[in-house]
C-alpha cells in the first residue's frame, strides 16, 4: 500500500486512512510542490522523513509499477488527483493496476461540483459524512458514473476520541485557520479579542491554536500568521493567554470551548462532545466556510462567548454531516472487495473530446503533456525527502516574493 500526498494537512488525513486500512509498513510518496511540509509537520503527521520519496507525478505510474504497489491513498487536491487518473488511463501498462482511493481532508463546503467530478473515476471515492455520500451518489450517477464507488466513511482523525468523550479541559481554545478570515484586520480583531477574553476571565487559559509554525508551509497559504500578529500587540500579554502549536487532538485534551470561524477543528470538538462555538462576528456566509454549520445550532459571537454562552451541537445535524454515530469499516470492505476482482482500465469524466481547454490546462499546470506524459526531459523527480537546507532556501525565496506578489495585487 502506498500513499502519495503533498501538504501537512493531507498527509495527516491520507497516512490515517492508510493505516486504518494495513497498519505498518507503506510506501510513503511526496509530491513536490510549494507546499513542502516540514519535517515536524511529517513527523506530527505519524511518518518519518528519512521513509519519505518525492515523486512527481510524470513519474508516478512507473515508480508505482516499479514498487508493486496495490494500492494508493491520494492525498492530493482535485485537480491534482484529476492529473494522476489521466496518467493512470493513458499510460499503464501491466496486467493489473493499483486501487486508486481519493477523498477529502475535511469536510465539503465548497467545489462540490467541481471537486467530486475531478475525482470521478478512482476506484474509490471517501465520503466523510451521510449527507455528503448521498450528494455524491446523484452527482456521479448525473454523469453515468457508477455511485458504488462512494464509500462512507468518518474522517480518520475522530478515531483518535470516543464520540461524545468530552474532555475534562478547561481553556477556550480559538482553532486558526491560514486563509479564514483572510483579511489583516480581521485576523488581528480575533487576536484583540482572544486577549481581551483572557483579560475578562483569568481564571481560565485562552488558547490561540495555530496550524504551523511562523516560516512552515501549509495546505492553504498563510499571509498574515497569527504568531506574528501576537507579537506586535503592545503591552502585557495576559499570562492565561498562550500560542500553541502540534497537534489539534491534544489541544482538545485541553478545552471546555472551542471557537473558530470554520475549521475542520470543529468536527472533532463536536464528535468530542465539546461546545463548540462557530463565530458570527463576520458574518455567515460561503466565503468563510461557516455556512456548512447552518442548522448546528453552534453559530456565536465573541460578545455571546464573553457572557458566558457554550453552544452545543445538535445531534441530529452532527450525525447526518458524519461527525457522531458514524460506523467504520465501509472503505476496508470496499477495498477488499476490488481486491478480488480484475480492475477495468482508468476511465476518468474529463477528456480531450469532452473538455481539451480544462483539461490541457490542468494537466500542464501538473508538469504533464496532453496525453499525460510527464513534461520535463525523462530525469526522473524521485529522491529522499528534501534537505532541511534546500528547504530553507525554497522558503526563504517564497518570504521574498510572496510579499511582492501581495502588494502587486493589492495595487
Amino acid at each position: 500500500m502506498a500513499v502519495l500526498a503533498d501538504t501537512d494537512s493531507r498527509w495527516k488525513w491520507a497516512l490515517a486512512t492508510a493505516n486504518s486500512l494495513s497498519p505498518g509498513s507503506l510506501r510513503c510518496y511526496l509530491r513536490p510542490g510549494p507546499q513542502l511540509p516540514s519535517e515536524r509537520q511529517l513527523r506530527e503527521s505519524g511518518v518519518d522523513p528519512a521513509d519519505v520519496t518525492e515523486v512527481s507525478l510524470g513519474d508516478l505510474v512507473d515508480v508505482v509499477a516499479a514498487d508493486e504497489c496495490d494500492v494508493v491513498i491520494l492525498g492530493l487536491g482535485g485537480d491534482a488527483v484529476q492529473a494522476v487518473l489521466q496518467s493512470f488511463a493513458a499510460r499503464w501498462t501491466g496486467p493489473s493496476r493499483p486501487i486508486l482511493v481519493a477523498g477529502y481532508v475535511g469536510i465539503v463546503y465548497e467545489r462540490l461540483v467541481e471537486g467530486l467530478y475531478q475525482r470521478a473515476g478512482a476506484d474509490v471515492v471517501i465520503a466523510n459524512s451521510p449527507a455528503d455520500a448521498r450528494s455524491f451518489a446523484d452527482l456521479l450517477t448525473a454523469i453515468g458514473f457508477d455511485p458504488s464507488a462512494v464509500v462512507t466513511e468518518p474522517l480518520p482523525f475522530l478515531a483518535e476520541a470516543s464520540p461524545g468523550a468530552a474532555a475534562e479541559g478547561t481553556a477556550l481554545t480559538f482553532a486558526a485557520q491560514p486563509e479564514v478570515p483572510s483579511r489583516k484586520e480581521d485576523r488581528r480583531y480575533l487576536v484583540s479579542r482572544l486577549i481581551e477574553h483572557a483579560r475578562r476571565h483569568p481564571e481560565r487559559p485562552v488558547l490561540l491554536k495555530v496550524r504551523g509554525l511562523a516560516g512552515e508551509s501549509l495546505t492553504h497559504p498563510e499571509p498574515y500568521p497569527y504568531q506574528r500578529l501576537v507579537q506586535q500587540f503592545g503591552g502585557e500579554l495576559p499570562a492565561n493567554f498562550e500560542v500553541v502549536a502540534g497537534s489539534m487532538s491534544d489541544a482538545l485534551d485541553r478545552t471546555a470551548v472551542l471557537v473558530t470561524v470554520s475549521s475542520t477543528a470543529a468536527a472533532e470538538s463536536i464528535h468530542r462532545g465539546i461546545p463548540t462555538a462557530i463565530l458570527t462576528d463576520f458574518g455567515v456566509r460561503e466565503g468563510l466556510g461557516n455556512h456548512f454549520f447552518a442548522g448546528s445550532g453552534c453559530y456565536a459571537s465573541f460578545d455571546e462567548l464573553d457572557e458566558g454562552v457554550r453552544p452545543t451541537a445538535d445531534r441530529e445535524w452532527a450525525a447526518a454531516h458524519g461527525l457522531v454515530a458514524m460506523q467504520r469499516g465501509a472503505l476496508a470492505e470496499r477495498i477488499a472487495a476490488l481486491r478480488s476482482t480484475e480492475l477495468p482500465a482508468v476511465s476518468p469524466y474529463f477528456s480531450r473530446r469532452r473538455s481539451p481547454v480544462y483539461l490541457g490546462r490542468m494537466l500542464s499546470d501538473h508538469g504533464l503533456d496532453s496525453q499525460a506524459r510527464p513534461l520535463h526531459d525523462g530525469s526522473r523527480r524521485r529522491g529522499r525527502f528534501a534537505s532541511a537546507v534546500a528547504r530553507r532556501l525554497y522558503r526563504a525565496g517564497a518570504a521574498i516574493v510572496a510579499p511582492a506578489l501581495r502588494r502587486l495585487g493589492e495595487g
